[in-house]
């Protein structure tokens, strides 16, 4: 018997946060999909084209495996729709799990389905959504948090590794990863996994002379990077660029070369076979202990977890 997945949608969706999951279930071959909204018929996305919801959220019976809110732009207005609200609430009653994607956090939190929880949303609303909902605990930094049977996602594409997890959950990881091979997903990611690469996390700064610095960081990340190092190539006292490089790239040096060194990590994990005592000297981590830890701080698994999910999709 096929699992039921209803779909809530409403206009202003984003498309990808609801075809993307909706095509991993589908490439799994176990599940009953259905996509819902509070009338029947095409809706409106924020940049993509219109989607068709097959049902009127009034008009779904019985039994629901998973009700998945996805988001999109218009999400701030559906949790404001008292009619979707109360629908949603409803109907997650008869659901044995329930999960939102990117800004569907926000429906499932009007509804009361995170109070007492932990949750996740698209990093660019995750302070929106903590000050809108001070009974939600939100975690900013995850791809996808579980708490109990209630699943939220980070913002768009985390959509997709959401839905590899639940299908990892009910048909097995096999299952999941065949999925992602068909579907030529670069890998099943660990859902502490940081929202960020240290590169889009932290942009270029505008002074020449820090820019220059961030180029010699992630071409020898191996160097030594102390402030007084980095202060002498930027031509400024310690003090002076420590303060500067805080206010242009809003953290501190030492955060800012782990960041990079962490992200150099994972591309050697990726790509090489290096023991990952080698990958820690690449990286100018000074011991493997040290290493380690800020691995799984960062990424939110160990080193050798994480070349073991890239190892798992390569070909037979």
């Amino acid at each position: 018997m096929p699992r039921r997945v209803v779909f809530v949608a409403y206009p202003g969706i984003t498309a990808l946060d609801l075809v993307g999951p909706h095509e991993v279930l589908g490439a799994a071959g176990a599940y009953q999909l259905v996509v819902a909204a509070m009338h029947a018929g095409p809706l409106a996305t924020t940049r993509g084209p219109a989607l068709v919801a097959e049902h009127a959220l009034a008009t779904v019976r019985g039994p629901i495996d998973t009700l998945i809110v996805v988001g999109g732009e218009g999400a701030f207005a559906a949790a404001s729709d008292v009619g979707l609200v109360r629908a949603v609430e409803k109907l997650a009653r008869r659901a044995r799990r329930v999960a939102s994607v990117c800004t569907g956090s926000f429906v499932l939190a009007a509804a009361g389905l995170l109070d007492g929880k932990r949750a996740t949303t698209h990093w660019n609303s995750c302070e929106r959504l903590a000050r809108r909902y001070p009974n939600v605990t939100v975690e900013s930094d995850p791809i996808f948090v579980r708490d109990g049977n209630v699943w939220t996602s980070a913002g768009v594409t985390a959509g997709m590794d959401l839905a590899l997890a639940l299908v990892a959950e009910d048909l097995g990881r096999d299952v999941a990863l065949a999925v992602a091979r068909q579907l030529v997903m670069y890998v099943q990611r660990p859902g502490g996994q940081s929202q960020f690469s240290a590169h889009l996390a932290s942009p270029a700064a505008e002074r020449d002379p820090l820019r220059e610095v961030q180029a010699w960081i992630a071409e020898h990340p191996e160097a030594d990077h102390s402030v007084e190092r980095l202060a002498t190539r930027a031509s400024m006292s310690p003090r002076h660029f420590a303060r500067v490089f805080r206010a242009e790239l809003g953290c501190t040096p030492a955060v800012y070369v782990e960041r990079v060194r962490v992200e150099t990590a994972r591309r050697l994990l990726e790509t090489t076979s290096l023991p990952v005592d080698a990958v820690a000297t690449a990286c100018g981590f000074g011991t493997v202990e040290t290493f380690r830890r800020a691995f799984a701080r960062r990424v939110g698994a160990s080193p050798s977890e994480y070349r073991d999910r890239f190892r798992s999709f390569e070909p037979a």
